[in-house]
């Protein structure tokens, strides 16, 4: 049960909250090993990795860390040097865990040593500025843990103590318990929505694992679109199910909601087989907090919940939507399908109902035709009918039987 934990952070500014978190990992039995990526100054007493060790991981020096120009650079140069340590002691099997502390500074170092690790690592940031918008979805790890830390700019007290405290007693308590994926079936990647909006996940899941695999569904809000594209990169899935693409369009109109340029990218950089189709992309999601922009006023408009609300894209919007779509698709190095139900891309979008634009449809299916240039299979029904899931199941069972999905 003894489990090494990795803290980082810039000693010579947060000596006192760092040794802290080690005191408590130490007195719950864990062992602590610090890494100072400061950059000016020096720690109380020496830590187990010293900013030259941090440095010279990259082939540079302090001193060139101070020359660079800015302190953005030089911790740029701090952040690649705690990022390739941190991926080689884990490899070398020597930590359990991290966990770095920060303002914007050190969140920022932290969060690319988090992405160095792969999914089942516990990894906590202890950071004024958790959950803030500030923070993109590109940066954080599929399996992040993100602690606010309150009172924490400056100095020890009793108010950071409080975060402190449970943030090493949760990392220490992570590494203890925490059961890392293990690929024991296949494992099919699925992007989706609450089933209120697509139901195909519900129609999906059963029949994929009664034909051999594991099913990770993950949620298009943002979050869930990085998460995928981090495991997608990594070459985790034997295939995916990339059916909402709702994110693309936020991002297109710069919604907060997004889960950043890389979208629709992990898959195909891993030649992984894909089957794509436009799930929710004729709508816009919002923040709750927001207030719809005035562009978007006059639209077909619904509101989820007191955290998101959505509102249509236009024709056009679509049509440029469906031409960015097809130029990530075109940087596939594994195999794709575009599947287009002709008879709307999610629940609200049926006669009669609150999102229903035939014609921004129309447009959306007719760019379909003329831009996507990977194969192309149009099922004339609506995306949340059986008969859109029986086709998906046909096209995969059919890549299962070439040997384009590995089964093994």
């Amino acid at each position: 049960m003894n489990k090494t934990i990795l803290v980082i952070g810039t000693f010579d500014t947060k000596d006192d909250e760092l040794n802290y978190v080690c005191e408590v990992i130490r007195a719950q039995g864990g062992t602590p090993m610090s890494m100072d990526v400061s950059v000016l100054g020096d720690p109380q007493q020496p830590t187990d990795i010293s900013k030259h060790d941090v440095t010279a991981a990259v082939g540079k020096t302090i001193q060139d860390a101070i020359d660079a120009g800015g302190e953005n650079i030089a911790m740029q140069i701090m952040a690649a040097g705690a990022a390739t340590l941190t991926a080689k002691l884990h490899a070398d099997g020597k930590i359990d865990g991290i966990i770095g502390l920060g303002g914007t500074m050190g969140t920022d170092l932290v969060l690319d040593c988090c992405q160095a690790l792969p999914m089942g690592v516990p990894k906590y940031v202890v950071s004024t500025v958790a959950f803030s918008p500030i923070i993109p979805a590109d940066r954080l790890a599929p399996d992040i843990q993100m602690i606010l830390w309150a009172g924490g700019l400056y100095g020890l007290n009793s108010v950071c103590k409080s975060s402190l405290s449970q943030a090493a007693g949760a990392v220490l308590g992570a590494a203890r318990a925490v059961e890392p994926p293990r690929r024991e079936r296949p494992v099919i990647g699925m992007m989706s929505l609450g089933s209120s909006c697509l139901k195909y996940m519900t129609l999906l899941s059963r029949p994929l694992e009664e034909r051999g695999f594991e099913v990770a569904v993950f949620h298009a809000t943002g979050m869930g679109g990085m998460a995928f594209e981090a495991l997608a990169r990594q070459g985790y899935f034997a295939a995916v199910l990339d059916l909402s693409l709702c994110e693309l369009g936020n991002l297109m109109v710069g919604s907060v909601i997004n889960s950043g340029e890389d979208r629709l990218r992990g898959a195909g950089a891993a030649g992984i087989p894909q089957i794509v189709s436009p799930g929710c992309a004729d709508l816009i999601d919002f923040a709750g907090w927001q207030e719809i922009p005035e562009a978007y006023q006059d639209r077909p408009f619904h509101a989820h919940n007191r955290l998101i609300k959505s509102s249509g894209l236009a024709g056009e919007e679509r049509r440029a939507l469906v031409r960015d779509i097809a130029a990530r698709l075109d940087e596939a190095k594994g195999p794709v399908s575009f599947f287009m139900p002709l008879q709307g891309v999610e629940e609200w979008d049926r006669p009669g109902d609150v999102a229903h634009d035939p014609e921004a449809l129309a447009e959306m299916i007719d760019e379909v035709r003329s831009a996507i240039r990977v194969p192309v299979v149009e099922v004339d029904a609506h995306i949340n009918d059986q008969a859109f899931s029986d086709a998906v199941l046909q096209q995969l069972d059919a890549w299962v039987a070439d040997g384009t999905v590995n089964m093994g």
